[in-house]
């Protein structure tokens, strides 16, 4: 465990995170480590702190991110990037969404482990979260879908000027082409892709960025499912309503 300690004292330095941030950041390691409802396979401590923690915080490298005063998590599953971003930006008011209610529990246990007060948890597919939309100046997503249905799912969330940060591995040029397609009918505009090492042997992760650049068509968000089967990128249309 000594390594661990290093190892999130040295992504402390890195990304210039206070004492109070790093023993939260511990709490959580630990409580994915050893309660047996966390939604995740990786309980090894030092995976836990390479696979999720550092690779939730290597956002931080983005100043979009480090300036959002409100974050929405899609998909937030165990809660990366979601509780890590909220440790490190507690101006930041960060919403963890997750549609599954077993990982929603275990989402509080780690909000209450940490005494976490900038965010809350909404229990609700990306789709249906109404009270959400327009509200986010920052949307994450990790590890959830498609990068065209991700693309979809956000930019409703998203208010006009907010940045969409999907996490990916190795870069895919058809995923990105799809993608490319459907911001354009959602006000998305795409960045170039960030490649980023959070941490040692990650040779291939990237960061991939959307701005909302004009304001998404009312038709959006359509109904929970859709964009998964009648994804934008494969020429889905209005009738998929």
């Amino acid at each position: 465990m000594a390594r661990v300690d290093d190892a999130l004292a040295e992504l402390a330095r890195r990304f210039e995170l206070g004492t109070d941030a790093v023993e939260c950041l511990h709490k959580l390691l630990t409580l994915v480590a050893t309660d047996p409802f966390a939604p995740t396979t990786v309980r090894d401590p030092a995976g836990i702190l390479g696979d999720h923690i550092a690779d939730s915080l290597i956002a931080l490298e983005l100043p979009v991110v480090r300036r959002a005063a409100s974050i929405a998590d899609l998909g937030s599953g165990a809660g990366f990037p979601g509780l890590p971003l909220a440790v490190a930006l507690p101006g930041a008011a960060v919403a963890l969404v997750e549609s599954s209610a077993r990982k929603c529990e275990f989402i509080g246990r780690a909000v209450a482990a940490c005494a976490l007060t900038n965010t809350s948890i909404v229990h609700a597919r990306a789709e249906g979260w109404t009270d959400g939309i327009g509200s986010s100046d920052l949307v994450t997503a990790r590890a959830l879908a498609p990068l065209d249905v991700v693309a979809e799912y956000a930019a409703p969330l998203l208010r006009l000027g907010g940045t969409l940060v999907a996490w990916r591995g190795r870069r895919d040029p058809a995923a990105e082409a799809s993608a490319l397609r459907a911001a354009e009918q959602l006000g998305l505009e795409a960045a170039d892709a960030l490649h980023v090492v959070p941490y040692a042997g990650a040779e291939h992760r990237h960061l991939h960025l959307f701005l909302k650049a004009s304001e998404t068509p009312p038709r959006f968000p359509r109904r929970p499912g859709v964009a998964r089967r009648r994804p934008l990128g494969a020429g889905a249309t209005a009738s998929d309503r």
